[in-house]
């Protein structure tokens, strides 16, 4: 009879290891120049079936009129002169394929989902539906109505006032600064979104991802399909604007929470400072463990979240704190968040906190980088910025190498509190 082995039982009482992460094998994906000036970016080696494509287009809301941009997003391929938006629909489901439209302030990002032998397919009739694209009336009538109705519930809630408080002073004297208002709805013009949509899609194609294990021939159907798209998009003039400091409060009758948003102009990660203060923002409030989770929820109990970013945009960045509390302890919130600045430029952060915040970040970074689809993600996110993949090998080596003085030093640069555009709703 032949003795078995058994399995050695984990000792739940003993933390595993910790092995320091100190580079990744990154995978740059091959690059392919269209006609009309525009990149596609491929990714194969996928282990499974799955791909998508997506074309990012110079149609942002701050483009132009940012009501006219957001109706054209959601009416893309929502009929031709041959085709309803129901038929549409049906085509892509016969070939199981489903997309997604997100639109930001300077770009839309249309993409595609579909198993790799269907993918062209669901593309073609993508492809045939926005060359051909209508804005027919009834749909225009109905998007406008819907998202008109969804305004008026958005502006009862006070983070919607806050977040929109705060981006138009943030953003004061910039195209940055425009937004929808509800009167707008009343003059959405069908014409605008058609010239939109020739000006901003069928001559605004910038790049194009393409993941997924298909074949040459399909890669080259592809481009042939893309290289219909003309160039006509339009360097961005340099971006000025005249951000506002100081507090503001936008008062809301029976609100029993107000929304809060505090934070600056700052940088994106083409900047010096990005990769430390990444740590130094962590260390105050982007992960569950921070300062500010930390004093405002689990001491204070003033929230059930607060968190603090670096948000990029493709010239410039700002650092935001967003939270909503109770209206009784608004102040108290304002005075505890302070706090916590001028002790991040007045303590030395200890060893230990800065030690295990590094091995978050660089855990946040490895997962992020699990798989094709994250890996191509990561390359975006640095193409965009005129970056390329060393930047996350410098990223590790700058989070290892900086310390408490640095942290410190970075603090009393960028969290001065009479620096800061302080809002709060309600």
């Amino acid at each position: 009879m032949t003795q078995q082995t058994l399995p050695t039982v984990l000792d739940r009482n003993i933390a595993p290891q910790l092995r320091p992460i100190n580079h990744i094998a990154f995978v740059a994906p091959a690059i392919y120049n269209l006609k009309n000036g525009a990149k596609l970016f491929w990714r194969n080696g996928l282990q499974n079936e799955t791909s998508k494509i997506e074309l990012h287009f110079a149609a942002g809301s701050a483009t132009g009129d940012p009501l006219t941009a957001s109706l054209c997003a959601g009416l893309l391929i929502n009929g031709t002169a041959q085709k309803t938006a129901k038929q549409i629909q049906k085509a892509l489901d016969a070939v199981g394929a489903y997309y997604d439209v997100s639109l930001s302030q300077e770009t839309t990002v249309v993409t595609l989902y579909a198993l790799k032998d269907q993918l062209l397919k669901a593309y073609q009739i993508f492809h045939e539906s926005l060359f051909g694209a209508t804005f027919p009336p009834k749909e225009l009538q109905e998007l406008v109505h819907e998202r008109s109705q969804k305004f008026k519930i958005q502006q009862q809630k006070v983070s919607f006032l806050a977040q929109r408080f705060f981006q138009r002073s943030l953003f004061a004297g910039s195209v940055y600064a425009q937004q929808i208002q509800l009167e707008d709805f009343q003059n959405a013009d069908r014409t605008a979104i058609q010239a939109f949509h020739e000006q901003h899609y069928l001559k605004g194609l910038k790049k194009v991802f393409l993941i997924g294990d298909v074949s040459e021939d399909t890669l080259g159907s592809f481009q042939d399909l893309l290289n219909l798209f003309e160039s006509n998009t339009k360097e961005r003039k340099p971006f000025e604007w005249q951000p506002e400091a100081g507090a503001t409060h936008i008062e809301q009758e029976g609100a029993l929470q107000s929304a809060v948003r505090i934070g600056r102009p700052l940088f994106n990660k083409t900047h010096p400072d990005f990769c430390a203060f990444s740590v130094l923002n962590t260390i105050l409030g982007d992960y569950f463990g921070s300062r500010l989770m930390s004093n405002i929820r689990e001491d204070k109990g003033y929230t059930y979240g607060i968190g603090s970013h670096i948000v990029e945009n493709n010239n410039f960045g700002y650092f935001v704190i967003g939270t909503e509390v109770g209206v009784q302890t608004r102040t108290a919130t304002f005075i505890e968040i302070q706090k916590e600045f001028e002790r991040l430029q007045t303590e030395l952060v200890t060893d230990a906190e800065l030690e295990l915040v590094k091995s978050y970040l660089m855990g946040q970074l490895l997962k992020s980088a699990d798989g094709p689809y994250a890996m191509l993600d990561l390359f975006a996110n640095v193409e965009t910025l005129g970056l390329d993949l060393s930047f996350y090998d410098r990223y590790i080596a700058e989070i290892k190498a900086v310390d408490a003085q640095k942290l410190q030093a970075l603090a009393q640069r960028y969290l001065n509190w009479d620096q800061m555009l302080i809002i709060s709703a309600g």
